[in-house]
């Protein structure tokens, strides 16, 4: 049997409080998580709450291309 697209991809989220802020400018880099999810209950981009260790506190972390 083929196998068509699959149920659960893997996604990237990452925090868009430090990519529009750049809070911290000497501290070089971006949260991201890997993480996965199913298309059929969830086809449009994700967001979760997750804690960031540049901005030192929990931001909105969202799905991003890879």
């Amino acid at each position: 049997m083929a196998k068509g697209k699959d149920v659960r991809v893997t996604i990237i989220l990452e925090c868009t409080s430090c990519v529009r802020n750049d809070i911290k400018k000497d501290l070089a880099g971006i949260s991201r998580y890997i993480t996965q999810k199913n298309r059929h209950n969830t086809p449009s981009r994700l967001e979760l709450r997750k804690f960031c260790p540049y901005c030192y506190k929990h931001t909105i972390h969202g799905e991003i291309k890879k």
